[in-house]
């Protein structure tokens, strides 16, 4: 799905690939570029069982990304996946996780949209 969003730095956007989302939000538009400059927030996955497993992104790197693959995300959806997120302690050792878990969705959603291309 291609959608030509004009975001606005703040607002909270997601990539989506097969089961997953990210959730970022949106620090600068580079206009030149098409690009967003995005701060992942979360991935939520719901892959291998009903529920969703929510993944804490917020220790990872900022991304650039084509704007036309973000969609704008609801402020119910990412209420709700906050509230999940932030009743439980930060890990350190979970940060590693994160970073392996982005790096992947990345990747992937990456090859998916080269070879559509």
């Amino acid at each position: 799905m291609e959608i030509k969003a004009n975001f606005q730095a703040g607002q909270i956007v997601f990539l989506e690939y097969k089961d997953s989302r990210l959730y970022t939000e949106v620090i600068q538009v580079v206009v030149e570029r098409d690009l967003y400059w995005v701060r992942p927030l979360l991935l939520v996955d719901q892959q291998y069982s009903e529920a969703q497993q929510v993944t804490d992104l917020r220790s990872t790197s900022d991304l650039l990304w084509p704007i036309n693959l973000f969609q704008p995300a609801l402020d119910t959806q990412v209420v709700e996946l906050y509230a999940q997120i932030l009743i439980k302690e930060p890990k350190p050792e979970l940060s590693q996780t994160a970073k392996q878990k982005l790096h992947q969705f990345i990747q992937e959603l990456w090859q998916a949209n080269q070879n559509e291309a």
